[in-house]
């Protein structure tokens, strides 16, 4: 039995495979001196991989039965039990230089986490850890693909994405219905987009939003009424075809077309 009772309303799922929870632990050794931020602990599967590291840790955990536990169970980590929402996290009180993420992430909101990540990616260098399986093929697909759409553009923008291992739902108490699969995001060299970025998350959701359209149907929502569309081959494909250079262009293209 597990010291802390599974709440399907907040998505838990609580690993019970102590080599799983090793290897998560150590997608992160090649930033052994950055602190570490710990999303979602549940029963400290993980935190224990993380403690034996000697990392500087801060666990964030909303789950007040999860809360009491890990306080009654690692002392060490007096004052750095945050229980609070991830997502309403304002990271600049808890770290004043650049630190990594880890978790075993809740399935039905991780890709508000990445999008949490990525509205603070200068002062996230890599982000790991476990996520549904169908969610990591759509973060590492490539253009073309099927499974390609608003995340792997966005987060593949901005980081390199690898997809490490799958996971089987035994591993898990309670199992899920899905398998999973680890992930791990490290920040790319990247400084900034080649166009307005603010205008290149619309264009890239509004795209996807009707990914069966050729984009001179789905992006006119962006548009103001009296701008005729040029002609321009980029156009005339579907979000799937564009890479995120052409992305760029598009957005440039359609910049002063913007209402």
């Amino acid at each position: 039995m597990f010291p802390v009772k599974a709440k399907k309303n907040l998505g838990q799922h609580f690993l019970k495979d102590k080599d799983i929870a090793r290897r998560i632990a150590a997608t992160l050794n090649e930033y052994p001196t950055l602190p570490v931020l710990e999303v979602g602990p549940g029963t400290g599967m993980l935190t224990d991989f993380l403690l034996a590291d000697k990392r500087e840790l801060t666990v964030v955990e909303i789950d007040r039965e999860s809360v009491a536990y890990l306080k009654e169970k690692y002392p060490t980590l007096k004052g750095k039990i945050l229980e609070e929402d991830f997502l309403r996290m304002d990271f600049s009180r808890h770290f004043d230089r650049p630190f990594c993420i880890i978790g075993n992430y809740p399935y039905h909101i991780s890709s508000q986490i990445f999008f949490k990540v990525l509205d603070n990616k200068d002062s996230v260098p890599c982000c790991s850890g476990m996520i549904q399986k169908e969610v990591a093929e759509r973060m590492v697909a490539s253009p073309g693909s099927k499974t390609y759409g608003i995340l792997s553009v966005l987060l593949q923008a901005w980081y390199d994405i690898e997809y490490l291992f799958t996971v089987d739902e035994q591993a898990f108490i309670p199992p899920p219905k899905v398998k999973s699969a680890v992930v791990r995001l490290t920040r790319n060299k990247r400084k900034q987009l080649n166009c307005n970025e603010k205008l290149f998350k619309m264009v890239v959701k509004a795209g996807f939003n009707q990914r069966r359209k050729m984009l001179r149907n789905s992006i006119k929502s962006l548009l103001a009424e009296e701008s005729p569309l040029p002609e321009d081959p980029l156009l005339m494909k579907r979000p799937e075809q564009l890479s995120i250079e052409q992305f760029e262009a598009l957005t440039n293209l359609l910049e002063p077309l913007v209402s």
